[in-house]
This record gives structure tokens, sequence and C-alpha cells, in this order.
């Protein structure tokens, strides 16, 4: 008798009950992980949203505009408001929400070693439930600053912290004119050896070394970096400006991108019969540059050569506020804030201290970044003599303000009598200011450079939230500048 066919059958009913259990274990795993993912839901919403990550750049967010904190959650989120969120120390910022992440951005640099605490209220995710609170802390780096000294040994570019320590050169060179900085690109302009004007971009360590094309093998001027759109411009004039067709104090934008280290350069054109320029500036946060021609027109152009607004007549533009639409322009009578968004004039409130008004020679109104309007002036104050009280012009030393909107001052800075004034600069989050001096000025001879400068610099740092100097470094045309010397002392 055979044994196949109750084996055959004992093997089929192994092979039921074997896809039974696993029927029955598939279906009790589904229920479990159902009841675990309910459960967890419900710990979830019962919990409101969670941090899952954050992202930021401190070393970035001292250096330059824009900057951000993103906070990623466990969960998508309802719309999360401004009024929402406090930063401390307190600085302008927006919110965004998108999906899980909600993120502050910072419309201004941050002050540099401290830390910053940003906290969200009331996050709700998008499906409902309790809310959170959200708490946030980082600190930022200590900020450096570059400046240029010149010697008889060639010329280099150093690197240093606002303390004055830990100096490095960045960049040397046999002949450097002027430099311009931001936190992508270095911008040089040095003369070869026959006295030809050359222009270098290298990355923020002084590396990647190329040279941009020129208009030709004139000389420039002016030279200034925009703080966005990878962009430097300035003046040119041919080496021989007598000749026919000469091109005198035109204006130039390069672009700085790798890509385009053979494009050559594009000229701004601008209406009238006077085009040379005289004075100009980037509009911070913009393609737009305004520019103040020999006959006096002030413009507001485009980078692209866009059709220019005329803003009035001036003298002199004295700098445009980061963060900011204000310029402050000199005019036959007096000194004026422009609004660059509506062409609206207003005179500069002048300083004053304890009640009164801020005695001395006015230099250069310098344009604190940020939008409440204040300033950093410095006065020279002249020796009085005689029963008349006639001015003798001798010098007693100059006082550096800083300056509200309503021209209430406040010293941060005295100087000696011997010492002059060669520019002021203020970093780009506001809190400290730089002031170039000629140490002993009489006895302080200029160089021979197209773009002079005394034999002796001395830079000091000045902290504007508390008043008091914090280094002096030998040295000019700190990197916080916008523009030459020549265009601020």
């Amino acid at each position: 008798m055979s044994t196949d066919a109750p084996r055959s059958g004992r093997r089929a009913a192994g092979r039921r009950r074997q896809a039974r259990l696993y029927a029955v274990t598939l279906a009790v795993v589904i229920a479990v992980l159902g009841v675990v993912g309910l459960a967890g839901a419900a710990v979830t919403t019962g919990q409101g949203p969670r941090v899952s990550s954050t992202s930021s750049d401190p070393k970035a967010a001292v250096a330059a505009s824009g900057s951000r904190l993103i906070v990623a959650m466990n969960q998508s989120l309802r719309k999360v408001e401004a009024e929402q969120v406090t930063v401390t120390p307190a600085t302008p910022f927006t919110v965004d929400t998108s999906g899980r992440s909600m993120g502050v951005r910072f419309t201004l640099p941050l002050h540099d070693d401290t830390e910053y605490t940003v906290r969200f209220r009331d996050v709700v995710g998008i499906g409902g439930g309790p809310a959170a609170d959200v708490v946030e802390r980082f600190r930022t780096p200590r900020l450096r600053v570059l400046v240029m000294q010149r010697g008889q040994d060639g010329d280099r570019i150093l690197s240093t912290d606002v303390r004055g320590g830990d100096r490095e050169p960045v960049l040397t060179d046999a002949h450097i004119e002027d430099f311009r900085a931001t936190p992508e690109h270095i911008v040089v302009q040095t003369l070869d050896s026959r006295g030809r004007a050359r222009l270098t971009v290298t990355r923020p360590d002084g590396t990647h070394r190329r040279a941009l094309p020129l208009p030709g093998s004139g000389q420039i001027a002016q030279l200034q970096i925009a703080d966005r759109g990878d962009l430097a411009g300035y003046t040119y004039t041919d080496a021989d400006p007598g000749a026919a067709g000469a091109q005198i104090s035109a204006l130039y934008v390069a672009s700085l991108k790798d890509a385009a280290a053979r494009t050559p350069p594009r000229r701004i054109p601008l209406p009238g019969s006077d085009t040379r320029v005289a004075d100009w500036r980037f509009v911070p946060d913009s393609d737009s540059i305004l520019v103040m021609t020999f006959d006096g027109r002030m413009l507001l152009t485009g980078a692209n050569g866009d059709k220019p607004v005329d803003l009035g007549r001036g003298l002199a533009i004295d700098g445009i506020a980061r963060g900011s639409s204000t310029a402050v322009i000199e005019r036959a009578d007096g000194v004026f804030t422009v609004d660059l968004a509506d062409g609206k004039q207003k005179p500069l409130p002048p300083a004053t201290e304890a009640g009164a008004a801020v005695p001395g020679q006015a230099g250069p109104v310098v344009p604190a970044p940020g939008d409440d309007g204040t300033t950093i002036r410095y006065y020279a104050v002249l020796h009085v003599a005689g029963a008349a009280g006639a001015d003798s012009g001798a010098p007693e030393g100059t006082t550096v303000f800083r300056v509200d909107r309503a021209g209430k001052s406040l010293p941060v800075l005295q100087l000696p009598a011997a010492d002059a004034v060669l520019q002021t600069c203020v970093s780009p989050s506001a809190r400290y200011v730089a002031v170039t001096v000629a140490p002993d000025t009489v006895n302080n001879p200029y160089d021979q450079y197209q773009l002079p400068m005394p034999l002796r610099t001395l830079t000091h740092i000045v902290d504007l939230t508390e008043g008091r100097e914090v280094s002096q470094v030998h040295g000019f045309a700190p990197s916080w500048c916008q523009e030459p010397p020549a265009l601020t002392g």
C-alpha cells in the first residue's frame, strides 16, 4: 500500500497551519504598530512640536547681514509671527515658517563675542494640539578687521582681531594703492613696475589670486565693492586725458565671479553733458548706485545702466547707512539726509552736547548701520584767543562723537591736537568705529602714491556700546570702510 497520499496530506495541512499562523502574526504586528503609532501621535499631539535640529553660522552672522537661524521641528507648523519671537540682545530680524521649519533672518550683522538667545513662543503644529516654547542659544566669534600697511620693503594687508591681537599678513605686494573687502572677496588696487594700474581679486584669506580686466591702460580711483552681487566699481581715466574722446573719471563696474574673470568691465551710462563722476557709492543691499557728477548732479541709477533718477544737487556723498535707504549728503546749504526710496530730503540735525551745539570744525558725517539715524561725527576744537574771542586756528584736539537721530551727542574718543583724523568707518554691526589718524601730523610727511597717505598711520578701534577704545592698530583703510580715505577723511 502506498504512503505517498497520507504524506502529501500531512504536508498540505502543515502548510495551511503555517499560513494561518503567519496571517495571525501579521495581523497582531499590524495591530501593535497601529496602537504604537496612535500612541505616538497622541504623545506628539499632547506634547506639542519638538526641536529636531538647528542650523546657524555665527561666523557669517558677525560679518554680513542676512544670516539665519533655522529650527527644524518634528511636525509641520502653523505660521510663526514676529510677535512670537524675541532676540536677546535686541537686533532687527524677520521671521518665516516653511513646513516643519521656522527661521529668523537677522537684517543686520550681529555683535561679535556675544551670546544670543532666540525665543519662539506658542509654537503650534498645523494639526493643532498644545503650544510649545522653543529657546535656542548661540555665541558669535570675535570680529576681525583688515588694515593696510605701507613700507619701504613693500606693502601688506594685515588681519587682526578687534582687540589688536592675533595679527597675521593676508596679502603682500610691492605697491598697494588701496583695497576693499567683503566676507567673500578682497579686491586690491596695485601698480606694476611700469606704474600701470592693476586690479586683483582674492578670497578672504588672500588665496586664489586673479587679475580683473580694466577698460584700458589708464588710472583708476575711488575703488569700492558692493556688499552683495559680486561687483566692484571704480572711476577710470585714460592715460592721456587730453586726447580727443578720452575718458575722464568714468564710472565702471566689474563682476567678481570666477566665470567672469575675462569679462570686460561695464561703463555706467549717465545722462547730460558732463558725465564725469566726482563721488559715488554702492547702495547697500541693492543693485543701485548713487552718483555725484562734476557739475553737482545727484543721480540714482542701477548697476545695469537703468534710467537714472535725478535727486537734485549736491557737493559730496558722506555715506549710506548699511541696512537702510538713507544717504547723508553735503549741499551748499548744509548737510542733509536723503531717503533713496522716495527721494525725500531733510536737514541733518546739528550735533549737541549738554543742550548746546558741539564746538569746533566738523568733519564728514558717517552714518552708522541701521535705520535709527545714528551717525559718527568728529570735531576739531580750535584755540580761541584775544578779548574779542578771535579764532587763532591752532587746534586743541579732536573729539569723536556718537550722535543720535535728534543730534544728542556722546563723546567716544578724544585725540591730541597733534593727530589729524584721516577716516572714520563703522563696523557692519555698528558696534565699533575705526578712526584712522596721522600721528604728529606736522612731522609726518605723505608718501608719493597716487592715493597718498602719511608715512605713519594709526587706527583706533572704539566700542560704541561702551564708549571706550579697545585697541590701536598701525595701518589704515580698515576693511569696514566702504570708500577710500580720500572720500571720507
